[in-house]
């Protein structure tokens, strides 16, 4: 009965090689600045007031519980945060699809992607986001009913999928490549061949990397009001970064073509060698967003066109930068992981998809405190972590769920 979740703990531990052990870290240090990020939101120092469940806009979907007591800091991380961890998922995520789509093949590909990501996006978006969402219900001033509670969700002009929305839109990008594998079958292998170079120059794949994500945002940024948000249903995505998302994620396919581990990934490659160098890139970069941020905020702010040009390329630098300064430390120093590493990452999946929950409702439980929005926002996390990683591996111990969590 526990077979799916041993052969899972063998691939989380071993990752077919020890090469893939810096990647497998990566993305659960990404679930984790995840769980940080929806933890912190409730002290955020800018956090809107509570207001009406259904009066527009509907800003809970972003801050569920909002506590009186803030902190500064969180401020900084969120923008931070904001500019890369979802695009570096992107980029994380399909690094392993080349050698899913040559494993399986198109419909088996499809096939395992609908159960892994399809069958969870309809338990998060289904299940776990309303119950996330019911204390920014209480807040709001709702009666402490479910039948009440339940009348005004289902009157709500769109139905928050909390972070599930990552789960469908990867399902969309996953179709995408099997498509391009089916109508141009030589175009992965090309890749892989091309971007085994990037062992010994991530400078160019970098660049290349930033050329495409301006390309696919700066002109979607310029057309569409900031932040904007498509909201169809439980299908939701930031619409501005619908493009720039998916070039991060045809990146990875790019760059797991050639095997992960090898080409950009490789331990031994210059991206590793000069780990030390990429940290310093993202200062000016991040600098720069922050400084747009503020500006576009300001009392007298440039044109919004300049505003926007000068955001988005602040933006994609950003972003590529604090990506590849990510990758450069992980792959420098993580060499093998120990047993609580391994488990962390055997259940970051899970963690993903169950923390919203927890971050929502240790909010709210923790409102009475007066132990200052820094504190409070620790122990949230802290919760959070340690809650969603023992209720993973729980789950993880149920048949169906194990093969795909």
């Amino acid at each position: 009965m526990h077979a799916p979740l041993k052969s899972l703990e063998t691939s989380a531990s071993a990752g077919g090689s020890a090469r893939n052990a810096p990647i497998g870290a990566v993305r659960a240090f990404l679930t984790l600045l995840v769980i940080a990020h929806h933890a912190v939101l409730t002290y955020h120092p800018y956090a809107p007031p509570p207001k009406g469940f259904t009066e527009p806009p509907i800003l809970w979907t972003a801050f569920p519980v909002v506590d009186p007591q803030r902190f500064g800091g969180f401020g900084l991380l969120t923008l931070v945060n904001d500019l890369f961890f979802m695009s570096l998922m992107f980029l994380v995520s399909g690094l392993f699809v080349a050698e899913s789509l040559k494993a399986k093949g198109a419909g088996g590909f499809l096939k395992g992607r609908a159960l892994r990501l399809g069958v969870p996006f309809v338990i998060g978006a289904g299940l776990l986001a309303p119950l996330a969402y019911y204390p920014a219900w209480l807040q709001s001033g709702g009666a402490p009913s479910l039948a009440a509670y339940a009348q005004a969700w289902t009157s709500l002009p769109f139905w928050p999928s909390g972070p599930a929305w990552f789960l469908w839109v990867l399902l969309a990008f996953g179709a995408i490549a099997a498509l391009l594998d089916g109508l141009f079958p030589r175009l992965i292998p090309a890749l892989g061949r091309w971007t085994q170079g990037a062992a010994r120059r991530p400078g160019r794949a970098f660049l290349l990397l930033v050329a495409a994500s301006a390309l696919a945002y700066v002109p979607l940024n310029m057309v569409l009001p900031f932040g904007h948000w498509t909201l169809e249903g439980p299908f939701l995505i930031q619409t501005g970064r619908a493009g720039h998302y998916l070039v991060y994620f045809l990146a990875g396919l790019a760059f797991g073509a050639t095997g992960v581990g090898q080409g950009l990934t490789d331990p031994q490659g210059a991206l590793a060698r000069r780990w030390w160098a990429w940290q310093i890139l993202p200062a000016p970069a991040v600098i720069a967003a922050v400084a747009v941020f503020i500006v576009a905020f300001s009392l007298n702010p440039p044109p919004k066109a300049v505003l926007d040009v000068a955001g988005g390329l602040a933006f994609v630098l950003a972003c590529a930068t604090l990506s590849f300064a990510v990758l450069a430390v992980f792959l420098r120093f993580v060499r093998r992981t120990g047993p609580v590493a391994r488990s962390l990452q055997a259940n970051a999946y899970g963690m993903y998809l169950t923390h919203y929950v927890f971050t929502a409702w240790l909010g709210w439980l923790l409102l009475p405190q007066a132990w200052g929005g820094l504190a409070k926002g620790l122990i949230a996390f802290g919760g959070a972590v340690v809650l969603s990683w023992l209720t993973t591996m729980a789950l993880r111990r149920m048949p169906l769920l194990g093969r795909i969590l």
